[in-house]
Protein backbone atom coordinates (compact mmCIF):
# COMPACT_ATOMS: atom_id res chain seq x y z
CA UNK A 1 0.00 0.00 0.00
CA UNK A 2 1.38 3.44 -0.80
CA UNK A 3 1.97 6.26 1.46
CA UNK A 4 -0.11 8.70 0.44
CA UNK A 5 -3.23 5.90 0.07
CA UNK A 6 -2.63 4.72 4.17
CA UNK A 7 -2.79 8.84 4.67
CA UNK A 8 -5.98 9.26 2.65
CA UNK A 9 -7.11 6.02 4.87
CA UNK A 10 -5.98 7.28 8.17
CA UNK A 11 -7.68 10.92 7.51
CA UNK A 12 -10.83 9.17 6.53
CA UNK A 13 -11.15 6.86 9.68
CA UNK A 14 -10.32 9.88 12.08
CA UNK A 15 -13.04 11.77 10.21
CA UNK A 16 -15.87 9.47 10.75
CA UNK A 17 -14.52 8.98 14.68
CA UNK A 18 -14.61 12.94 15.02
CA UNK A 19 -18.20 13.53 13.64
CA UNK A 20 -19.71 9.74 14.96
CA UNK A 21 -21.48 9.51 11.57
CA UNK A 22 -21.58 5.73 9.99
CA UNK A 23 -21.87 5.22 6.53
CA UNK A 24 -22.65 2.08 4.93
CA UNK A 25 -20.15 -0.07 2.77
CA UNK A 26 -22.61 -1.64 1.00
CA UNK A 27 -24.33 -0.60 -2.40
CA UNK A 28 -27.55 0.25 -2.94
CA UNK A 29 -31.09 -1.44 -1.18
CA UNK A 30 -28.34 -2.97 1.80
CA UNK A 31 -26.83 0.51 2.03
CA UNK A 32 -29.78 2.48 2.59
CA UNK A 33 -31.01 -0.29 4.90
CA UNK A 34 -28.17 -0.53 6.95
CA UNK A 35 -27.91 2.99 7.71
CA UNK A 36 -31.90 3.52 8.46
CA UNK A 37 -30.73 0.31 10.83
CA UNK A 38 -27.76 2.26 12.36
CA UNK A 39 -29.65 5.70 12.64
CA UNK A 40 -32.40 4.36 14.72
CA UNK A 41 -29.94 2.67 16.80
CA UNK A 42 -27.98 5.68 17.43
CA UNK A 43 -31.32 7.58 18.54
CA UNK A 44 -32.31 4.54 21.06
CA UNK A 45 -29.49 4.68 22.84
CA UNK A 46 -29.13 8.23 22.93
CA UNK A 47 -32.74 9.05 24.33
CA UNK A 48 -32.25 5.71 26.52
CA UNK A 49 -29.14 7.21 27.80
CA UNK A 50 -30.63 10.92 28.28
CA UNK A 51 -33.75 9.63 29.87
CA UNK A 52 -31.70 6.77 32.34
CA UNK A 53 -29.66 10.09 33.71
CA UNK A 54 -32.36 12.59 33.88
CA UNK A 55 -34.19 9.97 36.27
CA UNK A 56 -31.04 9.05 38.09
CA UNK A 57 -30.84 13.31 38.78
CA UNK A 58 -34.73 13.64 39.48
CA UNK A 59 -34.43 10.53 41.99
CA UNK A 60 -31.55 11.93 44.10
CA UNK A 61 -32.75 15.31 44.09
CA UNK A 62 -35.97 14.40 45.11
CA UNK A 63 -34.42 12.28 47.96
CA UNK A 64 -32.14 14.80 49.64
CA UNK A 65 -34.11 16.97 48.81
CA UNK A 66 -37.42 15.88 49.65
CA UNK A 67 -36.72 12.99 51.60
CA UNK A 68 -38.68 10.61 49.34
CA UNK A 69 -37.56 9.42 45.64
CA UNK A 70 -39.38 8.58 43.23
CA UNK A 71 -40.89 5.20 43.77
CA UNK A 72 -41.35 4.24 40.68
CA UNK A 73 -37.56 5.17 39.56
CA UNK A 74 -35.47 1.81 39.61
CA UNK A 75 -38.09 0.30 37.67
CA UNK A 76 -37.76 2.66 34.91
CA UNK A 77 -33.73 2.03 35.03
CA UNK A 78 -34.19 -1.73 34.82
CA UNK A 79 -36.38 -1.57 31.48
CA UNK A 80 -33.97 1.24 29.96
CA UNK A 81 -30.78 -0.74 30.93
CA UNK A 82 -32.35 -3.69 28.80
CA UNK A 83 -32.96 -1.33 25.94
CA UNK A 84 -29.66 -0.13 26.31
CA UNK A 85 -27.95 -3.48 26.41
CA UNK A 86 -29.45 -5.37 23.62
CA UNK A 87 -29.75 -1.83 20.89
CA UNK A 88 -26.01 -1.38 22.14
CA UNK A 89 -25.00 -4.91 20.57
CA UNK A 90 -25.81 -4.29 17.41
CA UNK A 91 -24.15 -0.90 17.44
CA UNK A 92 -21.06 -2.03 18.23
CA UNK A 93 -21.58 -4.63 15.86
CA UNK A 94 -21.94 -2.04 13.50
CA UNK A 95 -18.76 -0.11 14.62
CA UNK A 96 -16.63 -3.02 14.73
CA UNK A 97 -16.57 -2.41 18.65
CA UNK A 98 -17.25 -5.89 20.05
CA UNK A 99 -14.32 -8.02 21.87
CA UNK A 100 -12.16 -10.55 19.94
CA UNK A 101 -10.03 -13.22 20.61
CA UNK A 102 -7.26 -12.47 17.57
CA UNK A 103 -4.36 -14.77 18.78
CA UNK A 104 -4.74 -16.93 15.31
CA UNK A 105 -6.64 -13.94 13.53
CA UNK A 106 -3.65 -12.02 13.39
CA UNK A 107 -0.78 -14.34 12.16
CA UNK A 108 -2.85 -15.22 8.90
CA UNK A 109 -2.44 -13.71 5.54
CA UNK A 110 -4.81 -10.81 4.59
CA UNK A 111 -7.00 -13.40 2.34
CA UNK A 112 -6.80 -15.68 5.42
CA UNK A 113 -8.12 -13.27 7.31
CA UNK A 114 -10.71 -12.17 4.65
CA UNK A 115 -11.75 -16.09 5.07
CA UNK A 116 -12.19 -16.14 8.49
CA UNK A 117 -13.65 -12.84 8.44
CA UNK A 118 -16.61 -14.38 6.72
CA UNK A 119 -17.15 -17.61 8.25
CA UNK A 120 -17.33 -15.45 12.01
CA UNK A 121 -19.48 -13.33 10.45
CA UNK A 122 -21.61 -15.74 9.05
CA UNK A 123 -21.44 -17.79 12.22
CA UNK A 124 -22.56 -15.58 14.57
CA UNK A 125 -25.41 -14.07 12.33
CA UNK A 126 -26.55 -17.60 12.88
CA UNK A 127 -26.26 -17.50 16.61
CA UNK A 128 -28.03 -14.30 17.14
CA UNK A 129 -31.08 -15.47 15.10
CA UNK A 130 -30.94 -18.20 17.17
CA UNK A 131 -30.90 -16.64 19.88
CA UNK A 132 -33.80 -14.29 18.64
CA UNK A 133 -35.96 -17.08 18.39
CA UNK A 134 -35.61 -18.58 21.81
CA UNK A 135 -35.91 -14.94 23.64
CA UNK A 136 -39.02 -14.48 21.66
CA UNK A 137 -40.64 -17.86 23.22
CA UNK A 138 -38.95 -16.58 26.58
CA UNK A 139 -40.70 -13.07 26.15
CA UNK A 140 -44.38 -15.24 25.64
CA UNK A 141 -43.57 -17.49 28.75
CA UNK A 142 -43.58 -14.50 30.23
CA UNK A 143 -46.47 -13.19 28.44
CA UNK A 144 -48.45 -16.22 30.00
CA UNK A 145 -47.61 -15.72 33.63
CA UNK A 146 -48.90 -12.45 33.68
CA UNK A 147 -46.45 -11.13 36.05
CA UNK A 148 -46.35 -7.08 36.12
CA UNK A 149 -43.91 -4.63 37.57
CA UNK A 150 -44.94 -3.66 40.93
CA UNK A 151 -44.49 0.36 40.77
CA UNK A 152 -45.23 0.86 37.12
CA UNK A 153 -47.86 -2.04 36.78
CA UNK A 154 -46.48 -2.52 33.56
CA UNK A 155 -46.41 -6.03 32.25
CA UNK A 156 -42.78 -7.57 32.46
CA UNK A 157 -42.82 -9.34 29.09
CA UNK A 158 -42.83 -5.72 27.34
CA UNK A 159 -39.62 -4.69 29.40
CA UNK A 160 -37.83 -7.99 27.33
CA UNK A 161 -38.95 -6.92 23.98
CA UNK A 162 -35.91 -5.36 23.13
CA UNK A 163 -33.84 -8.77 23.78
CA UNK A 164 -35.00 -10.33 20.43
CA UNK A 165 -34.99 -7.15 18.34
CA UNK A 166 -31.56 -6.46 19.48
CA UNK A 167 -30.22 -9.80 18.78
CA UNK A 168 -32.60 -9.59 14.97
CA UNK A 169 -30.65 -6.82 14.72
CA UNK A 170 -27.24 -7.92 15.58
CA UNK A 171 -27.71 -11.27 12.92
CA UNK A 172 -28.56 -9.02 10.21
CA UNK A 173 -25.46 -6.56 10.80
CA UNK A 174 -23.09 -9.57 10.66
CA UNK A 175 -25.16 -10.47 7.70
CA UNK A 176 -24.48 -7.72 6.04
CA UNK A 177 -20.84 -7.60 7.11
CA UNK A 178 -20.06 -11.43 5.73
CA UNK A 179 -22.22 -10.19 2.00
CA UNK A 180 -19.34 -6.96 2.61
CA UNK A 181 -16.09 -9.19 2.53
CA UNK A 182 -17.70 -11.37 -0.46
CA UNK A 183 -17.82 -8.43 -2.41
CA UNK A 184 -14.87 -6.38 -1.43
CA UNK A 185 -10.85 -6.85 -1.52
CA UNK A 186 -10.43 -5.82 1.86
CA UNK A 187 -11.37 -7.31 5.33
CA UNK A 188 -14.36 -5.93 7.04
CA UNK A 189 -14.96 -5.76 10.74
CA UNK A 190 -18.40 -4.44 9.85
CA UNK A 191 -20.09 -2.87 7.22
CA UNK A 192 -18.39 0.33 7.24
CA UNK A 193 -14.98 -0.50 9.44
CA UNK A 194 -12.08 -1.95 7.26
CA UNK A 195 -9.78 -4.06 9.53
CA UNK A 196 -6.86 -2.07 11.12
CA UNK A 197 -4.21 -3.92 9.71
CA UNK A 198 -1.16 -2.00 7.39
CA UNK A 199 -0.77 -4.92 4.80
CA UNK A 200 -4.60 -5.14 4.35
CA UNK A 201 -5.41 -3.08 1.00
CA UNK A 202 -8.32 -0.89 0.99
CA UNK A 203 -11.07 0.60 -1.59
CA UNK A 204 -11.03 3.93 -0.29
Amino acid sequence: MSESKRDDIVEKIEELEDTGKFESGLPGFLGTIDEAIAKTEAVILAMGVILMALNTCVNVIMRFGLGKGLFFSDEINRVLIVLITFAGIGYAARHGRHIRMSAIYDTLPVMGRKVLMIIIAFFTSVVMFFLCYYSFGYIETLYGRGRVLPALNMPIWIMYVWVPIGFAITGIQYLLTGIKNFTSKDVYLSTGVVDGYADTESEV
